[in-house]
């Protein structure tokens, strides 16, 4: 990925550019992990929006993308059936349960609404990046096209849950926490392993 999309994403750390190999050796696996990401991410808007009711334009904003991340997943398992491959059994996500360890704990509601929307953002933004790699580099060239459409939408997402953070929260608050869960989501990268079966 170029440093000028790094840029515009905010991450601080590349993916290591073998992730996108292994991912390509092990295509059941990235695509059935791929699968439940997708499912996640459409569990979670509906969770935000059972949680904030109040907020008209968070509910009216991630209505339509849950309705979005579904047709991914559809998607994906479409993509599976077509190469005669299986959906294997759902993973624990380290990278994501590792970002949740770092949520601000007690504290006023905004603070976790904050932190909520701007892990969401990251795990959109990884996404992307990640995305990308794979409209870039896989030898499949269907497979290529498909991820490059992947990624075109979760960066819209990215930037949605960073706008929804700035419509509650003054947005030198919402500046200063993202510069802190940018480096927080560099050292757990850094301490990964590079695992060619997950898409984090």
């Amino acid at each position: 990925m170029s440093d000028q999309q790094n840029t515009i994403l905010g991450l601080k750390l590349p993916t290591d550019p073998r992730w996108v190999n292994l991912a390509e050796m092990s295509l059941q696996d990235i695509l059935t992990d791929h699968a439940y990401c997708e499912q996640k991410a459409a569990s979670n808007c509906i969770s935000l929006i059972q949680r904030y009711p109040q907020h008209q334009r968070l509910v009216d904003e991630l209505a339509p993308i849950v309705t979005e991340e579904w047709g991914h997943f559809r998607m994906v398992l479409s993509e599976l059936n077509k190469r005669k491959l299986s959906l294997g059994k759902q993973r624990k996500d380290l990278y994501v349960n590792e970002l949740m360890t770092n949520m601000q704990k007690g504290g006023h509601p905004d603070d976790r609404l904050l932190d909520q929307l701007l892990i969401f953002a990251l795990i959109e933004a990884r996404s992307c990046e990640r995305f990308r790699l794979m409209s870039e580099e896989l030898e499949d060239e269907y497979l290529r096209n498909f991820y490059r459409k992947f990624m075109i939408s979760e960066a819209g997402h990215y930037r949605l849950f960073l706008d929804l953070a700035k419509t509650y929260l003054p947005h030198e608050k919402v500046k200063k926490r993202w510069k802190e869960w940018l480096l927080i989501e560099k050292e757990i990268l850094e301490n990964m392993e590079i695992r060619g079966d997950r898409m984090h």
